[in-house]
């Protein structure tokens, strides 16, 4: 029971990872129908927009104190931070502690403008295009931005610690009755799920509350009838590829205590995502976010010792072969609709 527990939160965290990624890659699927290779770019420009704030915090102002000699017997330097200075040592040491949550504040208009740079200076022209053409073209500016990044921060991953009081690790096992010791869980992992969790319960209730929501759904459902009411849905699509920008690149900010910010990582997340979009079906959202959790999980529990002893190298391959496996049995995805993709 202690090992299957873990195995599930260890897949939550990845599969909240994938279900955030897959979530944007299926809004922009779905209301423009166009396969964005470039989406991992933005969970990684997320995960640098922290790194990015980070710096900014830890800026400082170097002074010497002649009341103290360094071993040379020079006036000793200190370096004050701007925003010690600013705020005071106590609120300018707790500013810079939660550097990775607080940069949400410039990760949302950083993604914001990004996402509407990339849908209206590039995405536009290629809507009425083959998938494949859109493909060559997305997955050409995701290589681009990539290298962008290996130019300016270089290509080894920085670390962004998480704040101390989520640095640690508690006793999962214990506080639900379990035995103590058995289940050891590091906190900003739960931080992460819930938060994830927060923004596709609020993308969601946006879609499904909101009247923006409900005409963005039924335009996709039905563009041209919308269009026909007086409706501009082309805006109301281009605000959605902003959105799906700010959700990738929120899921990319608060990851980065998990997984060190690296060039490559946009990459690395986003052939899995698309993998996750296509098994809960194209332009679904629920399976999107579903297929996100299960593959996560399932992927964990591949990754066990017990596993990799009896089929070694299985949870490099898992999702891939259970890919196969739905789309043999169920061609449109877990829960994809009719017709899309069928052309």
């Amino acid at each position: 029971m202690e090992a299957i527990l873990l195995q599930i939160l260890n897949g939550l965290d990845k599969g909240s990872a994938y279900a955030l990624i897959a979530l944007g890659l299926t809004l922009i699927f779905g209301t423009l129908g166009v396969v964005n290779f470039a989406h991992g770019a933005l969970f990684m420009i997320g995960a640098f927009c922290a790194v990015i704030f980070s710096r900014i915090l830890s800026l400082s102002t170097v002074t010497e104190d002649p009341t103290r000699k360094d071993f040379l017997g020079n006036p000793l330097k200190i370096e004050t931070p701007y925003v010690e200075s600013w705020f005071g040592p106590e609120l300018g040491s707790v500013l810079i502690n939660w550097s990775v949550p607080l940069s949400i504040i410039l990760a949302i208009p950083v993604m914001i403008l990004v996402g509407l740079a990339m849908e209206r200076g590039l995405i536009k022209y290629f809507y009425k295009r083959p998938h494949a053409d859109q493909i060559l073209v997305t997955f050409g500016l995701a290589i681009v931005l990539q290298e962008i990044i290996k130019y300016f921060f270089g290509a080894n991953p920085i670390p962004t610690p998480a704040p101390d009081v989520f640095a640690g690790s508690f006793d999962f096992g214990a506080l639900i009755g379990l035995e103590a010791g058995q289940i050891i869980y590091p906190y900003w992992r739960l931080v992460y799920f819930a938060f994830a969790a927060a923004i596709i319960a609020a993308v969601f209730s946006f879609l499904q509350f909101t009247t923006f929501g409900m005409v963005v759904r039924a335009g996709m459902a039905d563009r041209e009838t919308v269009g026909l009411l007086g409706i501009n849905i082309d805006k109301r699509f281009t605000i959605m590829f902003a959105i799906a920008a700010v959700v990738a690149g929120l899921a990319g900010v608060m990851y980065t205590p998990i997984n060190s910010p690296n060039y490559h990582m946009g990459m690395d997340f986003l052939v899995l995502s698309f993998v996750v979009v296509v098994v809960g079906g194209m332009g679904s959202l629920p399976g999107a976010v579903l297929a996100g959790f299960l593959l996560g999980i399932l992927e964990s529990f591949a990754s066990m010792a017990q596993v990799l002893s009896v089929v070694p190298g299985i949870n490099q391959i898992i999702i891939y072969l259970v890919a196969i496996v739905i789309l043999l049995t169920r061609p449109r995805g877990l829960m994809g609709r009719k017709g899309v993709m069928e052309e």
